[in-house]
């Protein structure tokens, strides 16, 4: 007869949830690898939150220049 799984105790449970939420698992050649997550900001990726909220003067001290648009600013 097989034996019976216990649970998790409180602390593994929150262990187990800080790993969930800082790693992400990716297959690579066949196997499971366990991979740090990309760095989100309100769930858009870094980037994406800079292309959307910087102003141009922002991108331009912080030598951004290819996402600054040519559109002028209202």
């Amino acid at each position: 007869m097989a034996k019976p799984k216990r649970k998790l105790t409180p602390a593994e449970k929150a262990a187990k949830k800080l790993r969930r939420e800082k790693y992400m698992t990716i297959f690579i050649n066949g196997k499971q690898k366990r991979v740090l997550r990309p760095e989100t900001i309100d769930g858009l990726s870094v980037d994406e939150f800079i292309r959307r909220n910087a102003d141009p003067l922002w991108l331009h001290m912080n030598e951004m220049w290819e996402y600054i648009d040519d559109a002028p600013q209202p």
